[in-house]
């Protein structure tokens, strides 16, 4: 709850994104909780901010879609002045300036995409950190997954190996975690575009305890 005694709604999430050579893939659950309440089973969390470049969500809804929001309209701005598309960590690090300069703001934003200076990249942007990484994970579901992306994860994986990492980490964490659940959202993004899915029902990956 706030300071107003009212229940915020919060994404609870687990986000995830993964490098590979020639582009990103891009991961989330799709629960937002209210206290102990399910407030939405199929929210997409996963937003454009660009073409080529998405964001995953996390933490206050209200807050990160606010963020992405802004990033969107800047990112808009930035490339009619430079007359070309926006580079990806140019999105990262308007995140990573909201992030730092709005502490009041409950959300976390993990930017990734495509652009033809560097490939695909996944930026860390939580506290006003600006970290490029192979993979990220976040939210509530991705202290649960730890272990397994570090050990799942290898070097020189190709897009089809990254998309099933992500699904797989996903669903383990929808099994731990309770504030994570729904379906899995995935979008790849490559430099002939970008390809949006969902994985429901027996296509989500099934593990030894369920």
């Amino acid at each position: 709850m706030d300071h107003r005694g009212v229940t915020k709604i919060s994404t609870g999430t687990t986000i995830m994104a993964v490098e590979f050579d020639g582009g990103v893939v891009v991961g989330s659950d799709s629960r937002v909780s209210a206290g102990d309440s399910v407030a939405n089973r199929i929210f997409n969390k996963l937003v454009p901010l660009h073409h080529r470049i998405y964001c995953a969500l996390s933490g206050s809804a209200a807050d990160a879609q606010a963020m992405a929001d802004l990033i969107h309209y800047q990112l808009e701005l930035l490339s009619l002045e430079i007359e070309k598309p926006p580079r990806v960590l140019a999105a990262a690090t308007l995140a990573r300036a909201l992030s730092y300069k709005h502490p009041e703001l409950s959300a976390h934003l993990l930017v990734a995409g495509w652009d033809p200076q560097n490939g695909g990249q996944v930026y860390a942007t939580l506290g006003g950190m600006l970290n490029r990484q192979p993979f990220a994970i976040g939210g509530s579901g991705s202290t649960y997954i730890c272990g397994y992306v570090d050990s799942a994860y290898k070097s020189g994986m190709g897009r089809e190996e990254c998309r099933q990492f992500t699904k797989n980490a996903i669903a383990l964490a929808m099994v731990r975690d309770g504030s994570s659940g729904g379906v899995i959202y995935l979008v790849t993004i490559t430099k002939d575009g970008v390809k949006e899915e969902v994985v429901l029902g027996d296509d989500i990956p099934k593990f030894y305890d369920e």
